[in-house]
C-alpha cells in the first residue's frame, strides 16, 4: 500500500510564504511523476505543479514565478515552496503520485488527503 502524507499547510498573510511537503511511504518500484493539485471552495480541482524524478517541472500559469516544486528522490518526497501568496491561492492542496508497482506494471495514480492553505489578513 502506498500512502502520501502532506504537511506544511496553514494560515499565512498575503505576501507570505509556506512550504508544503509530501512524503511517500509503502511499496513503490518507480515514481514517474509527483505533483500538487488544489481545490478552492466551489471550484474544480486544478493542477498546480508537477515534477518528474528526473527534475522536469510543469506549472500552472497562475503560480509561475511564485511557486517552486522540488523533490528528494532518495526520500521519495516532493515539496512545494509557495511565495508571494495571494488570497486566491486559498485551497486544499493535494499531493499526487504517478508510478509503477513493478517494472512491467502500468502506471497508476495515488492521492493524499489534502492540506488546507489559507491566505488572508
Amino acid at each position: 500500500q502506498v500512502q502520501l502524507v502532506e504537511s506544511g499547510g496553514g494560515w499565512v498573510q498575503p505576501g507570505g510564504s509556506l512550504r508544503l511537503s509530501c512524503a511517500v511511504s509503502g511499496m513503490i518500484f518507480s515514481i514517474n511523476t509527483m505533483g500538487w493539485h488544489r481545490q478552492a471552495p466551489g471550484k474544480n480541482r486544478e493542477l498546480v505543479a508537477t515534477i518528474t524524478m528526473g527534475g522536469s517541472t510543469n506549472y500552472a500559469d497562475s503560480v509561475k514565478g511564485r511557486f517552486t516544486i522540488s523533490r528528494d528522490n532518495a526520500k521519495n518526497t516532493v515539496y512545494l515552496q509557495m511565495n508571494s501568496l495571494k488570497p486566491e491561492d486559498t485551497a486544499v492542496y493535494y499531493c499526487n503520485l504517478v508510478g509503477r508497482a513493478t517494472i512491467v506494471s502500468p502506471l497508476y495514480e495515488h492521492w493524499g488527503q489534502g492540506t488546507q492553505v489559507t491566505v488572508s489578513s
